[in-house]
């Protein structure tokens, strides 16, 4: 037994160091926002500290202006922690442009020096410390002047969120009591989709799922009017590569609409012609809307033709040359095509749309 007491001691000790899991200190919250901007991921982990009936004791008392020594660690110039407890941290998993200014792909530690009118961001290439107690300039990042927004309606919890999204950019706000403030992040979306393809298609992404990856990119291309010769070589390999290519409607219409961007349209009506007869129905009708959009009306409409004679009287083929002889004029004969596909329609939507497409036809007018 005599050596039983320093082990119980010990165990005792040892018993004082560890903690349960609890709040965070001060009844203050963790929480993390992540968003995606294009392909770069952008994640903010943070601390949410309350107003707490602190109302008008927030900007400039409790968050305190510019730099000051807070009388611990070691700075002696330290901005606001943009939160509470640890470093707000935000990750970028792509090189982007915050407020305009370049900075790498990584995870930096997120500050504000406070000021009413100009306050300054702070991204800093140390992440781990915490607060910013141990704020150190010579590791900034960047810097960048804010325009801080009044609030009309309190916020009690500090949070960050992602607005006015487009699909290269958004705003991250910070907002707290009765103030935000916005800054603005930026990626070169396009290029990086670009490199991101050229990688995943050296990978095995390149033949499985097969066709589909470069007929995916080569597409991408399309949408956005870009890079449409290497977009060209793409739509090549999904229909001619060694065990991947496939001859079909997608990837032969793909190719044909490279051709056409690149101004070589006599060679994608070639392309066109033989992508037609693979097509389904669904499909061709859809290459034929485009061609309206494109004002190509006689194309469009043997389309429509094409269509109807694969897969004569059905809702989808009816519409069609509904459609196309509309676009040629013919408003009495698209007429009696949308008589047929009236009673043919899947649903309310769809017959609601063609009573009123056929109306139009008898008043004389387009429906395209």
């Amino acid at each position: 037994m005599k050596y039983m007491l320093p082990v119980l001691s010990l165990l005792l000790c040892s018993s004082l160091t560890a903690q349960l899991t609890t709040a965070p200190d001060g009844g203050n919250r963790k929480a993390s926002v992540r968003e995606n901007i294009g392909i770069t991921d952008v994640s903010i982990e943070y601390g949410r500290p309350g107003v707490k009936g602190r109302e008008g004791k927030i900007w400039g008392q409790l968050v305190h202006t510019g730099f000051i020594d807070q009388g611990f660690g070691t700075s002696k110039s330290a901005p606001w922690r943009a939160g509470a407890n640890e470093n707000t941290v935000i990750e970028f998993t792509t090189p982007v442009l915050v407020e305009g200014k370049p900075v790498p792909a990584g995870r930096y530690g997120l500050f504000i020096a406070y000021d009413p009118v100009s306050p300054t961001l702070i991204l800093s290439k140390n992440a781990t410390s915490w607060g910013s107690f141990f704020y150190d300039d010579k590791e900034d990042a960047l810097r960048a002047t804010l325009k801080p927004v009044a609030l009309d309606k309190s916020v009690e919890w500090l949070k960050f969120e992602f607005m006015e999204e487009t699909d290269s950019s958004a705003t991250v706000v910070l907002s707290w009591e009765k103030l935000s403030l916005p800054f603005h992040i930026a990626t070169d979306a396009v290029n990086l989709q670009l490199a991101s393809f050229r990688r995943e298609l050296r990978s095995e992404k390149s033949f499985q799922p097969g066709w589909q990856s470069w007929n995916q990119a080569a597409n991408y291309c399309i949408v956005h009017n870009t890079n449409l010769q290497e977009a060209l070589g793409w739509a090549d390999q999904s229909i001619n590569g060694v065990f991947i290519g496939n001859k079909n409607f997608q990837t032969l219409s793909t190719k044909a609409q490279l051709l056409a961007l690149l101004h070589r349209d006599a060679e994608a009506d070639v392309l066109m012609k033989e992508a037609l007869p693979l097509g389904t129905a669904p499909q061709i009708h859809a290459y034929a809307r485009q061609l309206l959009q494109q004002k190509k009306m006689k194309d469009a409409f043997d389309a429509f033709k094409l269509n109807y004679d694969k897969t004569p009287n059905t809702f989808t083929t009816n519409v069609g040359m509904m459609r196309g002889y509309s676009a040629l004029n013919n408003y009495k004969k698209a007429a009696e095509y949308a008589q047929k596909a009236l009673p043919q329609a899947p649903d309310k939507v769809n017959k609601d749309n063609v009573e009123r497409m056929l109306k139009l036809l008898q008043e004389g007018k387009d429906v395209n």
